[in-house]
């Protein structure tokens, strides 16, 4: 009896001790960002945010890596080799989504939170200046030429009022009702 339960116990250890590396080997991480392992590398380099498709695709072309290959099929050189063209891709210009720098006048490429970070410092300009779009975004209203009249409504009433509630709305407060009465009273009124 005593043997049984040791060896449960020790079935039981060894299972705690797989748990974790299973969970580690359904992930790989590539420029701080978690890829699951059986999607193919074409897919799996657009979880990277700053990674259009088309960026993926160039990626995969100018390192002569499968795009059908699936990310657990990547050994560390061609992962190490992945950063390092993400970093600094050898791609056309047109693919890259930072074009003539405003500060710099450099084309690059961003990724992860270098891309969040120059987003928010084109707004934070952009309002700094006054532009239109400066004001659209510091208004909250769409900057982008949208029509308002149906949509962009966030800080007007929600959904519509119904019985009893309409008349509580429409009806002024009883403090409201007898300040007009009282002003009636002086100007000489019913």
């Amino acid at each position: 009896m005593e043997k049984i339960e040791k060896k449960d116990k020790k079935e039981k250890q060894e299972k705690k001790q797989l748990m974790p590396k299973k969970q580690e080997e359904e992930l790989i991480r590539i420029l701080a960002t978690d890829i699951p392992v059986e999607t193919n590398v074409f897919h799996g380099l657009t979880r990277i945010k700053g990674v259009s498709w088309s960026f993926s695709n160039a990626i995969c072309h100018s390192l002569g890596i499968d795009k059908s290959k699936k990310i657990k099929e990547l050994n560390a050189s061609e992962i190490d080799k992945i950063e390092k063209s993400i970093k600094n891709p050898n791609v056309p210009i047109w693919l890259l989504n930072r074009r003539k720098d405003y500060s710099t006048g450099e084309d690059k490429h961003l990724i992860a939170s270098d891309l969040d970070y120059q987003k928010e410092m084109d707004v934070r300009r952009l309002k700094k200046i006054h532009s239109y779009k400066g004001l659209r975004h510091a208004l909250g209203l769409p900057v982008r030429g949208q029509r308002t009249r149906a949509h962009f409504r966030q800080s007007a009433a929600i959904g519509v009022l119904k019985g009893a509630a309409r008349t509580k709305a429409k009806a002024p407060p009883a403090a409201a009702k007898s300040a007009a009465k009282a002003s009636k009273a002086k100007k000489g009124g019913k």
